[in-house]
């Protein structure tokens, strides 16, 4: 199916990282103290990677009750914190410093040789989380994957699939976009469906064009991406710098 007979998504430009964050860190503060005041909770689903850095680092300082959020990682490479590739590593030293700090944090790494075998665990970790997400961010690859839906890999059509189980064990084919880390974990399209705030943040001219190329005919198979950017529901925000 094609994305040329509906609207294009909206995508705005920013000027450089610090932009970016300093454009974001009020609407995502705002929706979650919002959800906060209405259901005396809220919901953070964050990506890793270098272009929301920024973001986080701003967002850890806002003056909103962190006590009342849930930081939930969308995804995970199979590595224990500490080891390089954690997400819940990068997130321990970006977002949750200063006032976020309160926040709880759900890793997504569990116990298990493989991601299969940390399901159990994490299915009961994720049991009380009010899903979908009140914001999600993410982030997208040159070969078109997000979260860890990765092109063709064993796993993905259980992470795409619009109902069913909030988690889904990964295992990509090795590129040099996946690196070494082969094994991931991930929230599945089922758990993201109808986030709150859904906010998709690229940097660099070749995720640009693979968004144009995500944009057109295709296979969802062949870039995860496309199951996003064809929902009229939850088409996230595009927010791109160089």
């Amino acid at each position: 199916m094609a994305l040329t007979d509906k609207p294009r998504p909206d995508l705005t430009e920013h000027a450089d990282k610090a932009a970016m964050a300093e454009a974001l860190a009020k609407p995502v503060a705002d929706r979650l103290a919002a959800a906060i005041a209405e259901r005396g909770e809220a919901v953070l689903a964050v990506s890793g990677g270098s272009t929301p850095e920024g973001l986080y680092r701003r967002l850890s300082g806002v003056a909103i009750d962190w006590s009342k959020v849930t930081v939930v990682l969308v995804d995970e490479r199979w590595v224990e914190l500490g080891e390089p590739g954690s997400n819940e590593t990068f997130l321990q030293s970006t977002l949750m410093t200063g006032p976020a700090a309160q926040a709880r944090l759900v890793g997504l790494k569990a116990p298990g040789e493989t991601p299969l075998d940390g399901l159990p665990e994490l299915h009961t970790r994720l049991a009380g989380l009010n899903f979908p997400p009140d914001v999600l961010i993410l982030g997208m690859g040159e070969d078109g994957h997000t979260a860890s839906w990765f092109p063709r890999a064993d796993g993905l059509d259980e992470a795409l699939a619009e109902t069913g189980s909030p988690i889904a064990a990964i295992r990509a084919k090795q590129t040099t976009v996946t690196g070494a880390h082969t094994d991931r974990i991930t929230l599945t399209r089922s758990a993201l469906a109808g986030a709150g705030l859904s906010l998709l943040l690229i940097a660099g001219d070749g995720k640009k064009r693979a968004l144009d190329a995500a944009l057109e005919a295709g296979s969802v198979a062949d870039m995860p991406i496309r199951a996003l950017l064809r929902s009229p529901d939850d088409r996230p925000e595009i927010h791109w710098t160089r």
